[in-house]
């Protein structure tokens, strides 16, 4: 990037055809019959099955495929995609993937993460974002690469992520699921597991479960976790209920495992350190949730200050009132800053992945080590600020920003959630801490150093 700080001329270039896209297909297919239900004042009614657990209604799933089918069609879809299954394969991956997201999150037309372009309660995105295909591209044995990452760019193969149980969230490693050798009533080896998940996203659509257990070691230990892809028709695997959120429709289930057994060839990444595959993505995806956020955050300031310049009070413009500017000023200063630092620590990322790539290592254990502390800023500011300036714009709006008939509601309720889900912000602030406070160190010249004593008691208190 240089120093004008101005995106360069091809990613620039690329978000141009991105709208070009959009306005060609997408947001016709938005205005198409009664398709507006699903965005407008009725949004959270046509989306939810009220009568059948909160589950998405299938009307609504059904246009999400159809827009991803018209960006796949168009060359869109699969751009952060691995390059032998229709990826971009960039250089760039990261800077691209959050000016992406910014863009579509603060678009004044389609933007606030809720539009057919970009629906992020749904994880919805004309640019994919698809974790399982990446924990498959570094982990998964040629066959399981063969059988699942095609269908899973297809949507034949939907998988939930178990990690969260019913007792355990952040403290992962300390989980209750369990895996056991076993032998197969065909006589090859196996596994049994036993245990739960919950909050298990996409669930009732799933047609396998990426399953973490623990298959040696003690409570806490990083060591002795593994990943089970576990089909979803397994017999002993069963959803006990449907968790009812802030923003509705719901597709976060609680799953039980009693008895399911699976073959050894079910295990994805190796066994006992099955932990990292979780790793692999976290740093991308906390990255892109912010600039997501940010925008969010952005879309939600500058429609504020439309409406206060267009809307008159007491004889005057709204906008007149310093009550109305200053908070707005500050919130936009926030912003600016926040799109900046994120902007400039996906260009790091790169910078690292490249580095770890012509080395033949993998690029994320370096980027926990000299970025994830920058990474972690981003994350948790960008979900805070996006929650706050939706709480702003529906204070500057007043009654209709109450009301279902502007986004502000709906933006506020589905952003709430990353301020817990995508590493709590609790968590995200103590490992920013454990850097400032040299704890953890990125290990560049002239940093202080922390004693490997200091470095273990520091990781067992976060």
């Amino acid at each position: 990037m240089n120093m004008n700080f101005e995106l360069p001329a091809d990613v620039q270039s690329y978000l141009s055809r991105l709208d070009a896209f959009i306005n060609d297909k997408i947001l016709p297919l938005q205005h198409k019959d009664d398709n507006n239900r699903f965005f407008d004042h009725r949004r959270e009614a046509s989306r939810t099955q009220w009568d059948n657990q909160g589950l998405p209604t299938e009307s609504w799933e059904d246009l999400l495929r159809q827009a991803r089918k018209l960006a796949d069609e168009a060359g869109f879809y699969r751009f952060p995609f691995p390059k032998e299954f229709g990826g971009a394969d960039s250089t760039s991956q990261n800077l691209y993937m959050c000016a992406i997201r910014y863009h579509l999150s603060s678009h004044p037309v389609y933007g606030g993460g809720l539009g057919l372009a970009n629906d992020l309660q749904n994880e919805h995105s004309v640019v994919g974002n698809n974790p399982i295909i990446i924990m498959l591209y570094h982990y998964g044995t040629p066959e399981q690469q063969k059988q699942f990452i095609p269908a899973s760019i297809r949507g034949d193969f939907r998988a939930t992520f178990g990690l969260t149980e019913i007792h355990h969230g952040s403290d992962a490693t300390h989980m209750d699921t369990t895996a056991t050798p076993v032998t197969l009533p065909s006589g090859e080896s196996g596994y049994e597991i036993n245990g739960n998940k919950k909050w298990q996203t996409g669930m009732h659509s799933a047609t396998h479960c990426l399953v973490f257990t623990r298959t040696s070691g003690k409570a806490g230990s990083p060591k002795g976790i593994t990943a089970f892809i576990v089909a979803r028709d397994t017999p002993g695997l069963t959803v006990a209920s449907y968790e009812w959120t802030l923003n509705m429709p719901t597709d976060h289930a609680t799953i039980l495992f009693e008895n399911v057994k699976v073959p050894a060839s079910a295990i994805l990444g190796p066994l006992d350190n099955g932990l990292a595959i979780a790793q692999t993505f976290t740093h991308e995806n906390r990255i892109r949730q912010a600039s997501s956020s940010c925008g969010a955050a952005r879309y939600c300031i500058d429609r504020s200050v439309e409406y206060a310049k267009k809307r008159t009070v007491f004889g005057k413009s709204l906008s007149s009132n310093q009550a109305i500017q200053w908070p707005l000023v500050e919130l936009s200063t926030q912003a600016e800053m926040l799109r900046l630092l994120i902007l400039r620590t996906a260009v790091e990322m790169d910078q690292v992945t490249a580095a770890c790539k012509a080395d033949g290592k993998a690029p994320w254990v370096a980027i926990e080590k000299q970025l994830g502390h920058k990474i972690g800023m981003c994350n948790y500011y960008a979900n805070r600020l996006a929650t706050e300036s939706a709480d702003r714009a529906i204070q500057v709006h007043g009654g209709v920003g109450y009301s279902r008939h502007y986004p502000f509601e709906h933006i506020w309720r589905h952003f709430r959630r990353y301020r817990i889900t995508e590493g709590s912000e609790e968590v995200q602030i103590r490992k920013v801490a454990a850097y400032l406070f040299g704890y953890k160190t990125t290990g560049e010249e002239g940093e202080n150093k922390s004693t490997e004593q200091e470095l273990k008691k520091s990781e067992a208190k976060l």
